[in-house]
């Protein structure tokens, strides 16, 4: 997809933080993080199972957050099953619309994980951020619960790129006032860039670093147009290039490389 590179304005980008997460001398890391490690969620959901009992060390429950713990010596459990470091796995998807990515929805016919073979990736991954059902394109999906805690925080700043299509063409007013910031039920939000795809002014170029839910449909419909579609183009550096609708690939080692250090564009 290209942009007119006329309208496209650019805000100043924030300066990316350094992620260091290393073990102590003795070997102990902090228990949240062992836990995230395993692939079964974040650092912080990882806090709320521990606060809530469902994790023993050595056969005693641990609630206290902080714990730390030895990884390679200790028994680590997690609802009764003993935790074991998991190969780390990384995957784009193209992703298809009518997918859900909120895993937990016991009414959803299809998720995006319906779309991985187990036969060429036996872990279980999960997607990073959400796509809504009829949004489509980039999504990363990984078992790594710090990569994953890193992308979604919206202090890291996680750039992304939608293509939009409106169901009438954006007014220049308009245009301007998504620039410039407008207020939501949820706070304000503006856009870092904006653009016409190809002069036509229905379609819509937009850069984004919010992870709010649905934002860049909320930010069209509080102002009364419909978005017919929405895709998303980039997400932390990744792109859908070579990628057809529903297929996906494992990342190459470079591209995990930039997203550990932070050092997407």
């Amino acid at each position: 997809m290209q942009y007119s590179t006329r309208r496209f304005v650019m805000e100043k980008k924030q300066p990316r933080k350094k992620f260091r997460n290393t073990p102590d001398e003795d070997g102990s890391v902090r228990l949240n993080k062992v836990i995230a490690n395993s692939g079964i969620c974040s650092r912080r959901e990882a806090d709320t199972y521990i606060q809530t009992g469902l994790v023993t060390v050595n056969g005693v429950r641990v609630t206290e957050l902080g714990t730390k713990v030895d990884p390679l010596k200790d028994d680590i459990r997690f609802n009764g099953q003993r935790l074991k470091g998991e190969k780390k796995v990384y995957i784009v998807m193209n992703k298809p619309k009518g997918y859900v990515t909120t895993l937990s929805d016991p009414h959803a016919d299809r998720t995006v994980i319906d779309l991985i073979s187990k036969d060429i990736c036996p872990q279980r991954v999960f997607p990073v951020g959400r796509l809504d059902k009829a949004t489509t394109g980039v999504l990363l999906l990984t078992n790594d619960g710090e990569m994953t805690e890193r992308l979604t925080h919206p202090s890291h700043q996680v750039r992304k790129i939608y293509h939009a299509w409106l169901d009438r063409n954006l007014e220049k007013q308009d245009f301007d006032r998504i620039l410039a910031g407008i207020e939501l039920a949820d706070g304000p939000i503006a856009a870092d860039a904006l653009s016409y795809v190809d002069d036509d002014k229905s379609q819509i170029g937009l850069e984004i670093h919010s992870g709010r839910n649905r934002i860049v449909r909320r930010i069209f419909e509080s102002m009364g147009y419909k978005v017919r579609k929405l895709d998303r183009v980039y997400f932390a550096g990744l792109t859908k290039k070579q990628l057809r609708r529903g297929a996906w690939r494992f990342l190459e080692e470079k591209e995990i490389n930039l997203l550990k250090m932070g050092a997407f564009k």
